[in-house]
């Protein structure tokens, strides 16, 4: 049906007067859209409005799934912007179910992802577009920045996994030796020195020694558990005379 009517012409059936409402729907729909796009170039103050725009231009259901496939990408791009980076990670993945061709909506969602540190999810859609744009450059360059990511928590994963099974294998220790640990105390002398196992199972401890009638102290900051009192001493009393 033309788009256009000479006068004395209107429609009369109501499947000519279903059409117009459809035209008239599909033409106040794109109108919507591309003011929401204006809204986006004049800056972040105008985010609401252009959500605002591309909301009910997708509420009048009058366009195509592969152009409500934009509208909903738009939307994920100026949530993206504002920080909403769940809702534009839902608005996304509506865009890719719309139209699985619509790369730029696994961009955002892979975007949205990383921003919510979902970095297995951000790889997939990453993949997901490359699939459907193997050239594309701003993909290329998120699965880089995502696969650094990962090493990193990867790298940190391991340093807390570690960090738990020394401290386990110590507590073991001190346990299997009867020993009881009290509060920590007089930190402004000893630092952050702790107790360790070594790999031959031995224990180390840090040591301070207070003298309370010259209001002075000694610290040793690894004292082995198969060390002599005496020896430690020893070397005290030479590093002070040396000092002296």
């Amino acid at each position: 049906m033309a788009l256009w009517m000479d006068a004395g012409s209107e429609p009369k059936t109501e499947s000519e007067i279903a059409d117009l409402e459809a035209i008239a729907a599909l033409k106040e729909s794109a109108a919507i859209e591309l003011k929401g796009n204006d809204y986006v170039k004049k800056g972040k103050k105008h985010y609401s409005d252009a959500i605002d725009c591309y909301t009910r231009a997708i509420n009048h259901k009058a366009l195509s799934d592969s152009e409500n496939s934009i509208l909903y990408a738009n939307r994920a791009h100026v949530n993206l912007l504002l920080g909403n980076y769940r809702r534009a990670l839902t608005d996304a993945e509506e865009a890719i179910k719309l139209c699985p061709t619509n790369v730029k909506a696994h961009y955002r969602g892979a975007k949205a992802s990383l921003s919510l540190k979902l970095l297995n999810e951000a790889k997939s859609f990453c993949d997901s577009g490359l699939q459907r744009d193997p050239d594309n450059k701003e993909l290329k360059k998120l699965v880089g920045e995502i696969d650094s990511r990962k090493q990193e928590q990867e790298e940190r994963e391991a340093k807390v996994s570690n960090a738990v099974a020394e401290a386990k294998d110590l507590l073991s220790a001190i346990e299997e030796r009867g020993l009881k640990i009290g509060k920590a105390m007089f930190r402004e002398l000893t630092g952050l020195r702790k107790p360790f196992l070594d790999k031959n199972r031995i224990l180390h401890w840090p040591v301070l020694l207070l003298y309370a009638e010259v209001m002075s102290s000694d610290f040793i900051e690894d004292f082995c558990e198969t060390d002599m009192v005496a020896a430690h001493l020893d070397m005290i009393r030479l590093s002070t005379l040396g000092m002296g």
